[in-house]
């Protein structure tokens, strides 16, 4: 929010992948700015082509993408593809935001490039954070605001004065202590397997027709059920059965993806979680459509 808040104003523009974590709706939401939803392949990430045409069409002032592992779609975008992007960004004069929290999470260890380093004009505001690696109740984040360096630390001390010291301070010595890496390798084999047991469960649970994606790392696959069949409707029940999904419109500024869903699978694998899945299959496949 602070990067928005850093680069644009009310009633701006910003371009964000399609279909896109819904936080980051929530945030332009609460900015009073308006979302445009930009083409987003679950593979490869947002369209060059898609942005080109929109920059022709729209005053764009900003544009947020999540380019590695992404939530919900866990798409990897090519480097080439970054680099196109950032170019691309850069010759109409609109600024980058890269959320790159779950750039950490390759299931083959290999780390992808972040946009920010094909930045050459300081133009492209990077924000990470540890909450996906080692731990959501850290809350603890950072970014690198590139030219706009200034004003995002007025913003940050106006909105907030100060940092949690402690939590920061454990975090940096743990860092220092070399314990890290070993850390993310474990969770990155761990996610890799609880990813690959979801996927599995979906083919042999869910109706049939249904899509999943196969992400290379992060822990969100994003679900595309047969056509017809109603998400909003499949999260009533499943909340019934105690079950929680997140339905495809949650991604999206005008309720799009309405036959999609996401599924979390961060929570460690058990007879539990396999019941549960099986059980959201059931569901499924008595929707209509």
């Amino acid at each position: 929010m602070l990067s928005l808040r850093t680069v644009a104003q009310p009633g701006d523009v910003i371009a964000i992948e399609s279909p896109t974590f819904y936080g980051i709706l929530q945030a332009i939401e609460s900015q009073g700015m308006r979302a445009l939803e930009i083409a987003t392949d679950p593979e490869t990430g947002m369209s060059p082509e898609s942005l080109a045409r929109a920059l022709t069409q729209w005053p764009i002032t900003a544009c947020v993408i999540m380019p590695n592992f992404g939530n919900p779609l866990g798409h990897l975008t090519p480097e080439p593809r970054k680099a196109e992007l950032v170019s691309l960004l850069q010759a109409h004069g609109v600024v980058l935001i890269e959320d790159d929290v779950y750039g950490e999470l390759a299931f083959d260890h290999q780390r992808p490039w972040a946009a920010k380093a094909y930045d050459t004009q300081g133009e492209v505001l990077y924000c990470g954070s540890f909450s996906k690696t080692l731990g959501s109740g850290l809350r603890l984040g950072w970014a690198a605001p590139g030219c706009y360096r200034e004003h995002f630390t007025y913003l940050k001390y106006a909105s907030s004065q100060a940092t949690p010291t402690l939590t920061t301070l454990a975090v940096a010595d743990y860092l220092e202590r070399g314990g890290y890496e070993r850390f993310l390798h474990a969770t990155q084999r761990r996610y890799r397997l609880q990813v690959r047991r979801v996927i599995e469960a979906i083919g042999h649970h869910f109706p049939a027709g249904t899509r999943v994606t196969r992400p290379g790392g992060g822990f969100v696959v994003w679900v595309e059920l047969p056509q017809g069949a109603d998400a909003l409707v499949l999260q009533e029940r499943a909340l019934a059965a105690g079950i929680s999904i997140a339905p495809g419109p949650m991604f999206s500024s005008h309720g799009g993806y309405r036959h999609c869903l996401r599924l979390n699978c961060a929570l460690p694998w058990s007879q539990q979680t396999e019941a549960a899945l099986m059980k959201l299959g059931g569901l499924a496949r008595e929707l209509p459509g």
